[in-house]
């Protein structure tokens, strides 16, 4: 396993990493996330994924009580978590100023909620996990900044954010010598590039930015197991998760799947592998959050850092060709 920096924080984060979305309190119990963290640590994983709304806050029970199992050194992790949702019921109207918001009252709360899940005195990163335009970003941005200062929280970031909102909350930051933002979560795959590569180009050279990407795999597509349909125990067979099923049956991405398979035979590694690797290549990127239901799973994943040093251009320039056009 290799590390990279965050953006041009001094901050190391493994290339590939562990994440909890769908997973954790749904299909991963403490004793398997315990199994799986114990795994992913001893391959060199440093880097473990959260967030407030995963499970409605039982993802981070889950990760919290696996780490107070394993017991490791605080120096030797990196946990992060995310804010926006929140876990307030559309129906207690009272609650309005605890979902889909990052007002200073939401977020100042918020993060003793997940503290108290995860069993411990901070956070490494924290992430805005949507924008919203309904509180001035100056608000969240100092809210931020107190949330660090306080040090309930390490660095902050943003998730799913344009490249406008980022640049305007870093200098709103840099004017009133605040806490940056240092890094973004975005979704980055094969067949979703365009915001990785293009509207964030100058943001990393301009502010530093780190990327901890997510879906490495398209939520399953890059896998290949969704070419005839969807399999009965796959992710887009779950009722939760039924808003992916249109684009897991795509059928002009899974012809090009179908065309990547050569391609990963000829490296010697599996479709996922080859599509975690792709995504680990870009220099761009700090590191890629993986996920897995079980053990095998993790492992297989974790191969993928043998294949990304096998991507050379050409290898590069042969995916790009079956797969770019259908991008976005």
């Amino acid at each position: 396993m290799n590390y990279r920096r965050l953006g041009r924080s001094g901050l190391q984060l493994s290339e590939l990493s562990l994440g909890s979305w769908v997973t954790y309190a749904n299909q991963v119990d403490i004793d398997a996330a315990k199994e799986m963290m114990a795994a992913a640590y001893d391959a060199g994983v440093n880097f473990f994924d959260n967030a407030e709304a995963y499970a409605l806050g039982q993802s981070e029970v889950v990760m919290g009580e696996a780490l107070k199992a394993l017991k490791w050194p605080r120096l030797n992790y990196v946990v992060s978590t995310k804010f926006y949702l929140g876990l307030a019921s559309p129906k207690d109207r009272m609650a309005l100023n605890g979902r889909a918001t990052l007002n200073r009252k939401y977020l100042m709360q918020a993060i003793d909620g997940s503290l108290k899940r995860l069993q411990l005195d901070f956070v490494d990163l924290v992430f805005c996990h949507r924008p919203d335009p309904g509180t001035p970003i100056e608000e969240t941005v100092w809210a931020m900044h107190d949330m660090i200062s306080q040090g309930k929280a390490l660095y902050w970031g943003t998730s799913e954010w344009s490249a406008g909102d980022i640049r305007a909350a870093y200098e709103i930051a840099e004017r009133h010598h605040l806490h940056k933002p240092v890094m973004e979560q975005p979704q980055y795959h094969l067949f979703h590039r365009k915001r990785v590569e293009k509207q964030y180009l100058r943001l990393y050279d301009d502010m530093g930015l780190g990327l901890t990407t997510w879906s490495p795999l398209a939520s399953g597509l890059l896998t290949g197991k969704y070419k005839q349909g969807v399999p009965d125990d796959s992710r887009g067979a779950r009722r939760d998760m039924a808003f992916l099923v249109e684009g897991l049956t795509h059928e002009a991405k899974n012809a090009a799947v179908a065309k990547l398979e050569p391609v990963a035979a000829d490296l010697g590694c599996s479709l996922a592998q080859l599509a975690i690797a792709w995504a680990a290549k870009n220099p761009r990127v700090s590191t890629v959050i993986t996920g897995a239901s079980k053990l095998s799973q993790l492992q297989s994943n974790l191969a993928a850092a043998d294949v990304i040093p096998k991507l050379t251009p050409e290898v590069l320039q042969r995916i790009d060709e079956i797969t770019l056009k259908l991008a976005d």
